[in-house]
């Protein structure tokens, strides 16, 4: 039987749930782990699925995503090595409240509900930090509704752009450059409005030396401005 290749434990210590384990606990969580691979737009899960497991992202982005029964969607997050997604259904058994999809080829760790329960049980300080972890799930769809209902398009997207470039900026000479690509459609989705009404503020924002474009992806040039806008 050919050995599975070690995995970077590295990536888990980052995150918040895994972080805590100990080194035989971490070995222990990984003897029922599996990796499993995919593809660029390959769906990991669909909302409504069975919870049945959680991943942790040990490589690539994924894309987190909500759809109406009459297929309008809205695009609610990226995610990155070393983030746990899935999470909230495992724990209840109930289905899956959103879809993912792999943005970029992706390596995951996937960790079944009927072997992480049992573990769980066994450390009452990784359920409290999963309960932090939930909670953080809470505020940021709090955050999101709160948006939505009170600030205007161009605040609510000012603030989505500095959150992207917290999350995924990275410093040149010209700037912020969002390492991962988010079209305009994208854009849209995550605010639930038309594209083109995102085409057309992302434009005033450019005119005002805000943000630019490089390869197709956004560069921030003015955070300070943006950040204005948003409050």
């Amino acid at each position: 039987m050919a050995q599975r290749p070690p995995i970077d434990v590295g990536i888990l210590k980052r995150n918040r749930l895994f972080g805590i384990l100990d080194p035989s606990e971490l070995q222990a969580v990984l003897a029922f782990a599996r990796v499993r691979k995919f593809n660029v737009d390959q769906r990991i899960f669909s909302k409504g699925d069975a919870g049945d497991c959680l991943y942790a992202i040990l490589r690539g982005k994924v894309a987190v995503q909500t759809e109406s029964e009459d297929a309008k969607v809205m695009f609610l997050n990226i995610l990155s090595a070393g983030e746990v997604f899935g999470e909230i259904a495992m724990l209840d058994g109930g289905e899956r409240t959103a879809t993912v999809s792999a943005q970029e080829p992706c390596e995951l760790l996937r960790i079944d509900r009927r072997d992480f329960m049992p573990f769980l049980e066994t450390r009452p300080d990784l359920c409290i930090r999963l309960m932090g972890v939930l909670c953080e799930r809470i505020r940021w769809t709090s955050a999101i509704i709160e948006d939505t209902v009170f600030l205007s398009l161009t605040r609510r997207l000012a603030k989505r752009i500095i959150t992207l470039s917290h999350s995924y900026g990275r410093k040149t000479a010209d700037g912020i450059r969002i390492a991962t690509y988010i079209s305009q459609e994208d854009l849209a989705n995550m605010l639930g409005v038309s594209r083109e009404i995102v085409n057309k503020t992302l434009k005033s924002f450019q005119s005002s030396g805000a943000i630019t474009y490089r390869n197709g992806y956004m560069i921030v040039k003015d955070e300070e401005f943006l950040d204005r806008i948003s409050r």
